[in-house]
């Protein structure tokens, strides 16, 4: 499997502090970029997968929805998730 429960824990670590908190923006939003890049992978080699299509454009708009919170609540957090994941604004 290609998300392991230690995967989540650096992920979780290294965007919010710690592995307990799951629930910030940030950490959420680079779960979701994780699984993203992931998913992008898989359709680069199975173009005709589209349950795996849907799901994807499914993530990025729960991603974008989290930015766009995050971009209300704290400018400068938005920021920061945007510059240290290289994600296009």
């Amino acid at each position: 499997m290609y998300l392991t429960s230690e995967i989540k824990k650096e992920i979780f670590k290294k965007y919010s502090g710690n592995d307990k908190n799951t629930g910030s923006a940030e950490s959420q939003i680079a779960l979701f970029t994780y699984r993203i890049d992931h998913l992008t992978e898989h359709l680069k080699k199975n173009k005709k997968d589209f349950v795996t299509q849907r799901a994807l454009i499914a993530l990025v708009g729960k991603r974008r929805a989290l930015l766009d919170y995050l971009k209300r609540k704290d400018i400068e957090r938005y920021r920061n998730i945007i510059k240290t994941l290289d994600i296009r604004k």
